[in-house]
């Protein structure tokens, strides 16, 4: 197992959960919903999207792969009715005289709810920054309605190809973050889906059995759903791995002694 790497500049070093609020709202490139045809069924599909970096990642890396992808889907799949970092902007950004800037009519600034949310969602990036530095993750898990062990849909992020190194001599967080979405929108996964109206979302992720994490619980009979719409992104590393990097292994037992970790609180949607 590779060691923990330093803090990065381009990382999750400085906390995804506590985003800077700049003077102008965030713009979020690439990040518009589909049309989400109301009168179609869900495509009966359990669509795979692989995305191989030219290099070994960092840990902070790792952590922000899961951090941005569980933004996503919330948004994506109407449990925020904005991006995280413009939700995060519009419910803190007090009123001023003058102000040119007009609030989305779904983001209501006097919203407990919608504060809520953001506690919660940040909270929740915060606790996900400490397993990463924990322990290895192999393999996360995001489960949007239903239960743990019957949602509604499956988000999984597999990381048990990925080569893991220092920060020194891994990719850029932001280049590899880039060519994530890259590929998520390529391959247009929401674009047909039915909207979804406000629902629970339970993380779930893997850890070593012994890494002390306090604040996920452990669920040593946990098996992964099969029912139930399902998006598993895998990611891999190929090209120019440093010989410190850790290799991916692809046996079995290299992985026994990682259980499930289930987050303690569930993530409420806010679509209004």
């Amino acid at each position: 197992m590779a060691a923990l790497g330093g803090a990065e500049a381009e990382g999750v070093g400085a906390s995804p959960a506590a985003p800077l609020l700049p003077a102008e709202p965030p713009a979020a490139p690439g990040l518009a919903r589909g049309p989400h045809r109301g009168g179609m069924a869900a495509p009966p599909l359990s669509p795979t999207v692989s995305v191989v970096f030219p290099g070994a990642v960092s840990r902070e890396s790792c952590c922000r792969f899961a951090c941005e992808l569980l933004k996503h889907v919330l948004y994506q799949r109407h449990q925020l009715p904005l991006p995280y970092e413009q939700l995060a902007y519009f419910c803190r950004r007090p009123s001023q005289v003058g102000d040119m800037i007009k609030k989305p009519p779904s983001v209501d600034l006097a919203s407990k709810k919608c504060q809520q949310v953001l506690t919660d969602l940040e909270g929740m990036l915060q606790h996900l920054e400490v397993m990463f530095s924990l322990t290895l993750v192999p393999r996360v898990l995001i489960l949007l309605g239903g239960s743990a062990v019957s949602p509604k849909e499956l988000y999984e992020l597999n990381l048990e190809a990925v080569c893991v190194g220092s920060t020194e001599e891994s990719l850029k967080t932001t280049s590899c973050v880039r060519k994530l979405f890259h590929s998520l929108f390529i391959a247009d996964v929401f674009s047909e889906l039915k909207a979804l109206p406000a629902m629970g979302t339970v993380v779930m992720l893997q850890g070593h059995r012994d890494c002390g994490v306090e604040w996920f619980r452990p669920k040593l009979n946990y098996k992964v759903p099969t029912r139930g719409r399902k998006l598993t992104v895998n990611l891999s590393c190929d090209g120019d791995i440093s010989i410190s990097a850790s290799a991916p292994s692809s046996t079995t037992s290299a992985w026994e002694d990682y259980i499930w970790f289930q987050a303690p609180v569930t993530l409420k949607g806010f679509n209004e």
